[in-house]
């Protein structure tokens, strides 16, 4: 009897301690639990600061504020047209549209993989993916079908328009071999100039030894002029190299 009553008492403090014991460790887990979105938090900071520091975000890379030409055309162009073209509302004063840039491949007929290349140049040139013109009827003498791709055409509007202008007239057409001004004679009588590039390798970002061959193009800058003078004066605004 001694002996069981005197096994009684020993055994409630054991229990005791046993509760003790979950209750600390159900703590430590909520404890843990806590710290753990903290810590992905301060991870998610980090890293981004790393970044931020690198520059490997694409916001960071992209540049800020208008096209230079853009704001060219704001600040100086418009103020020297109006006076020049004696033109009182302010909407009225001429400025380009679009810009449409067109590449013929005919050779694509028999080869596919040139128009992948053409198509492959005119992304580098402009930025922008092009359109795959395709023929509207066969020509059998030239060995085409109808609806056959022979062609590849990009229409720029908006601040792709401006930098493109920018590159072609500070940029390319100075690397042009013999090169002594564009014909002024190329409007189409509604303001609207169009000229030919015979290479596409006066553009920097092409490289000669990455091209499978030379190929021309057709660029297009459609105005919101009323006649070729208003066109012309535009142009010459930019300082587009018009021969003399």
């Amino acid at each position: 009897m001694s002996e069981i009553d005197a096994g009684k008492p020993a055994g409630k403090p054991a229990g005791k301690q046993k509760s003790a014991d979950k209750q600390k460790s159900a703590d430590k887990q909520k404890s843990a639990d806590k710290q753990k979105p903290q810590d992905k938090q301060a991870g998610k900071q980090a890293d981004g600061g790393k970044e931020a520091a690198h520059g490997h975000r694409a916001a960071d890379e992209r540049p800020s504020g208008p096209p230079r030409l853009q704001q060219f055309y704001r600040e100086q162009v418009v103020p020297r047209l109006r006076s020049e073209l004696k033109i009182e509302n302010l909407m009225q004063v001429p400025r380009i549209s679009k810009i449409t840039v067109n590449m013929g491949v005919g050779e694509a007929a028999a080869d596919k993989k040139i128009m992948d290349a053409a198509v492959a140049d005119l992304i580098k040139i402009t930025g922008q993916k092009p359109l795959i013109t395709k023929s509207r009827k066969a020509i059998a003498s030239f060995k085409i079908r109808a609806g056959l791709a022979i062609g590849a055409k990009v229409t720029l509007r908006g601040m792709r328009m401006y930098e493109f202008l920018d590159r072609l007239i500070s940029i390319a057409m100075p690397r042009i071999r013999d090169f002594r001004g564009v014909s002024p004679r190329a409007f189409d009588g509604q303001g609207n100039y169009s000229l030919g590039v015979k290479e596409q390798i006066i553009f920097p970002e092409i490289q000669y030894d990455q091209i499978d061959q030379v190929r021309g193009m057709d660029i297009t800058i459609t105005t919101t002029a009323r006649d070729d003078r208003h066109g012309r004066a535009l142009l010459e605004a930019f300082n587009f190299p018009f021969r003399k």
